[in-house]
């Protein structure tokens, strides 16, 4: 379980990220959240995975408070949060293979950790992960080769090849064209779902959210405006998420109306 509890984030100029953010959120669910650039979305993320210290409040994650761990703590927490970052962030001269064994390192200790060797249960792991995102005939190719929904897919399977706890994504479909953004959405949902981790996915594109995710957590200006599921995403919900920046020609649900401008 996922337990966040009045986290604040101001940072060093005064701005103020988290405003006494609070949420519970269990292993299996699929959670999309929304709001405008600058909202907060991306540093709650961060204060999840340790990236981004809090000013105040607490996050535990099974039991475990994050927010009270050192920095050798946090590194070793790492092992078990998965991480699927906007520009995929692969070895771009190695294969895909190569990069999803990566999200084994923390399990691959002593000289084959340095080497990069792995033994044949890592190999198993990455080749059924790259299987599950529709990828293990690219198993070999470099991932310089790949198209850009290929690498977020093999980034995808790097990251639950660290058999996480939970699974965040920032913005994992910015970078791709719309047909592409639903094959990868559809994949870390369908995935997400088949190994029951809990993942929470940053994203601008609100009708992908609603395709795909269980729960919708709606924050502005640092405050969550909306937490709920995807049928009570009513356009009203989405002025106040949006304010002035609302999204146009995005299918609500049946009791909701088509948004336009």
């Amino acid at each position: 379980m996922l337990e966040i509890n009045n986290v604040r984030v101001t940072f060093p100029n005064g701005v103020e990220a988290l405003k006494n953010i609070s949420l519970k959120a269990q292993a299996g669910e699929v959670i999309a959240i929304i709001g405008r650039s600058g909202a907060g979305k991306s540093t709650l993320l961060r204060t999840i995975n340790g990236l981004q210290p809090v000013s105040s409040g607490t996050i535990r994650l099974d039991g475990e408070e994050i927010t009270a761990m050192n920095a050798a703590q946090i590194r070793k927490a790492r092992r078990y949060i998965g991480f699927v970052w906007q520009e995929y962030n692969l070895v771009e001269r190695v294969s895909a293979m190569t990069n999803v064994l990566t999200g084994r390192l923390a399990y691959n200790s002593g000289i084959g950790s340095l080497l990069g060797y792995f033994d044949r249960s890592h190999r198993a792991i990455a080749l059924k992960n790259l299987e599950r995102v529709g990828l293990l005939h690219r198993a070999q190719n470099r991932a310089d080769r790949l198209s850009g929904g290929e690498k977020q897919r093999v980034a995808i399977a790097r990251a639950i090849s660290q058999e996480p706890k939970i699974l965040l994504a920032d913005e994992p479909v910015a970078s791709l064209d719309p047909e592409l953004s639903v094959q990868v959405m559809s994949d870390l949902a369908r995935v997400a779902r088949e190994i029951g981790v809990l993942t929470l996915i940053n994203i601008h594109q609100v009708e992908l959210a609603l395709q795909f995710c269980d729960r919708i957590i709606g924050i502005a200006q640092g405050v969550v405006e909306y937490d709920g599921e995807p049928a009570g995403l009513t356009a009203d919900v989405l002025d106040r998420i949006y304010r002035f920046d609302r999204p146009t020609g995005v299918k609500l649900p049946d009791q909701a109306v088509l948004l336009s401008v």
